[in-house]
C-alpha cells in the first residue's frame, strides 16, 4: 500500500498477538504503511497481547505523551509455582501447594492491597537498565540481578474470575508499572508461589483495544483510513488552546505568547483545527516545546 507520509500523519491502534514483539509489528507496519517513522508507545512481551499504539510519521514526536497515560490490563496469575522470570514463559524455581487452602476472600484482599501508590520491584527479566545494560541480557547470563524498587501507582485493581489455581483480574495503572510483579507479590503476600499466566493490554489513556485493527488489517488502506487518529485527537485528554495567525507565527519560532488557561505542564496548540505545537501554560503565558511544522 502506497500513501503519501503527510496523509499517514496520526496515531494507529493496532491488536499485538501472542506471539510477536512489539518490535516486530512496527516492522510489519513500516513494510504495509510504506513508512519509515513508526514507532509505539509501550511495549508488550512476546507472551502478552493487546493494543499497540503505533506514532506515524511526524507523530512520533507526541510519543512521549502518549507512553505516560494509564495502562489498562486483562491478566490471569497461577499459583503453585514461581518462575524466573515471573511468567509463564520462565523455568519453575520454587513451587508451593498452600494455594490449595486459600479461600475467595484472601484471594481479594490479597489483589485488593496493591492498589494505591506503592513501592514495586521489577523483574529480573525487564529492561530496566543495571549499569547501562538491560536486566534481561544479565539474567539470561545467569548473572545475579536485583533491580532496586520504583514507585508505581494502580488506580484499580479487581479480581474477576476465581478458578484454583488461576485467578482473572483486571488492572489500571500508571505507566511503568509490571503486572508481572503483581502476581509475583500477591503470591508472596499469600504464602506461597505464584506467576503471571497471561496477559492483554485493553486500553492506553482513552484509546481502547476495541477500536483497534489486526495485524492482518495494516495490508487494508480502508482500514486504516478509518483507524488512523489525528494527533490532537490521540491527545484529546489534554487541555488546548486554539490561535489566531498572529499567535501562530510567534509560536513557531519558539516565541511564547498570550493565554487565559490555569497553568498547566502540557497543552495543545491548535492552529486552524491542526495540532501545532505542545507547550506550558503558566502565569498567563504558553511557552512552545515542541512546534509541528
Amino acid at each position: 500500500m502506497t500513501k503519501s507520509r503527510e496523509s499517514l500523519e496520526g496515531v494507529l491502534p493496532v491488536d499485538k498477538p501472542v506471539g510477536p514483539t512489539s518490535h516486530d509489528i512496527v516492522a510489519q507496519a513500516r513494510r504495509a504503511l510504506g513508512e519509515r517513522r513508526i514507532g509505539h508507545t509501550g511495549t508488550l512481551d512476546p507472551f502478552a497481547s493487546g493494543l499497540l499504539l503505533l506514532c506515524i510519521g511526524r507523530a512520533t514526536r507526541i510519543a512521549e505523551y502518549l507512553t505516560d497515560m494509564s495502562k489498562s490490563y486483562r491478566a490471569t496469575m497461577r499459583f503453585g509455582a514461581t518462575t524466573d522470570t515471573d511468567d509463564a514463559t520462565g523455568s519453575v524455581v520454587a513451587e508451593s501447594s498452600a494455594w490449595q487452602s486459600l479461600d475467595d476472600a484472601r484471594i481479594r484482599a490479597a489483589f485488593a492491597a496493591e492498589a494505591g501508590v506503592r513501592p514495586q520491584r521489577p523483574p529480573a527479566y525487564s529492561a530496566r537498565k543495571v549499569s547501562g545494560e538491560r536486566a534481561y541480557r544479565l539474567a539470561r547470563r545467569g548473572e545475579e540481578v536485583e533491580l532496586p524498587e520504583v514507585e508505581v501507582e494502580i488506580h484499580a485493581i479487581d479480581v474477576i474470575g476465581i478458578a484454583l489455581p488461576d485467578v482473572t483480574f483486571h488492572v489500571r495503572c500508571s505507566s511503568g508499572t509490571y503486572i508481572r510483579s503483581i502476581a509475583r507479590d500477591v503470591a508472596d503476600r499469600l504464602g506461597t508461589c505464584g506467576h503471571l499466566a497471561t496477559l492483554r493490554r485493553t486500553a492506553i489513556g482513552p484509546h481502547s483495544v476495541a477500536d483497534a485493527l489486526s495485524v492482518e488489517q495494516l495490508g487494508d488502506p480502508a482500514a486504516v483510513a478509518a483507524a488512523l487518529i489525528a494527533p490532537a485527537a490521540a491527545l484529546a485528554s489534554f487541555p488546548r488552546l486554539s490561535v489566531d495567525e498572529d499567535d501562530a507565527r510567534h509560536l513557531t519560532h519558539g516565541r511564547p505568547v498570550q493565554c487565559a488557561l490555569p497553568d498547566a505542564e502540557t497543552v495543545l496548540v491548535l492552529h486552524e483545527d491542526r495540532l501545532l505545537a505542545i507547550g506550558r501554560a503558566a502565569g498567563g503565558r504558553l511557552e512552545p516545546n515542541k512546534v509541528f511544522v
